[in-house]
Order: structure tokens, then sequence, then C-alpha cells
């Protein structure tokens, strides 16, 4: 988007339960990640949140990162930073395109995700995306991360016990003492 056009915002989302995050960087573009981390850091505080942050050696590990730390930890949501600028070959494609797919198949899983992994065709356009003062995209990031979480705290709180749910794996069935029955 030009920085000279205008786009609606959603309102920040409140919390009634503290929300932690964890930001994900690559910083390949030092100076372009901080301006990114900045940003989202920010907005996380701005929305009354604590996040941790983490370095991986590129976009291409950010992925990787945020699932290992969906596994072991326990963080509400994600902020996947990073910077790709396009250089003489094809890997800008394969970076591009395969950091944000494992991002967005981690978010179809239900992970709460805000991708602010910039794909630029020069430093100029990183730069004014990066800024916090220009189009912040770190901060839209965190943003977009934290409107997930409200979602599935709104969804989760309101679910009721009607409808199909998959058994429990600890429950067994009458008269196995082995465990559920399987096909």
């Amino acid at each position: 988007m030009a920085a000279n056009e205008q786009h609606y915002i959603l309102p920040r989302p409140e919390f009634s339960k503290p929300v932690k995050i964890l930001i994900v960087v690559a910083p390949y573009y030092k100076d372009i990640a901080d301006a990114l981390v900045a940003g989202a850091q920010a907005e996380i505080e701005a929305a009354g949140g604590t996040w941790d942050l983490v370095e991986v050696p590129g976009a291409l590990e950010v992925p990787t990162a945020v699932g290992i730390a969906e596994r072991c930890s326990n963080f509400d949501g994600y902020v996947a930073l990073g910077c790709v600028i396009r250089g003489e070959t094809t890997h800008y494609e394969t970076v591009c395109n395969d950091s944000s797919r494992a991002l967005q198949l981690l978010g179809l899983q239900g992970l709460c995700i805000g991708n602010g992994i910039l794909t630029v065709e020069n430093r100029a356009q990183a730069e004014a995306r990066a800024e916090v003062a220009g189009q912040n995209k770190g901060g839209g990031a965190a943003a977009a991360a934290l409107h997930l979480i409200a979602l599935a705290r709104k969804w989760t709180a309101d679910r009721k016990d009607i409808g199909f749910r998959p058994a429990e794996p600890d429950i067994l069935m009458a008269g196995d003492a082995n465990g559920p029955k399987t096909a």
C-alpha cells in the first residue's frame, strides 16, 4: 500500500486477562528488524500485553521457531518479523513464499500469528514499511495477532456443549481397559 493511501484500522482489542506474545524476528537487515520490533513491542504494550523476543537466522526459520514455541511454551500469540529484499536470484521467491505459507499453515491450525515479514523490492521500500512513524508494519503485525487472540478468546468463552466433539483421549470406552477402540 502506498504511504499516502488511507485505509481502515480496526480499534485495538481489549483484554480482561493479560496477553503474552512471542515476537520472532529474523534480523538479517538489523536496522529494519529493530524498527519492526519497536513497532510490535509498542502495540503489544498499548494493549496491556507482555512480550518475549527471540531472534532466528532468517525468514525461513521464523515459522519453525513459532511452531517450537507453540509446542513447548505458553504464548497466546505470535508476531513474525523480518525482511526479504529482492536480489538477483530466485531465492527471493522461495523465501517469501515458503515463510508466508508456513505461517499461514500454522494459523490454520489455530495459532494466532501476525505476519510482519516484509517482502520488498529494495531497501527504501523496507525502511518506509518498517519505520514506526511511517507505515509501522511491525505494529500492524502485532495488532493482527492481538485481534486473532481476542477472537480465539471470544469464541472459546462462547462455546456451548452442543454438537459433535471428538472423544477426549483420556476417556475410556465402557468395558475396555486398554483405551478407546479404533478401526
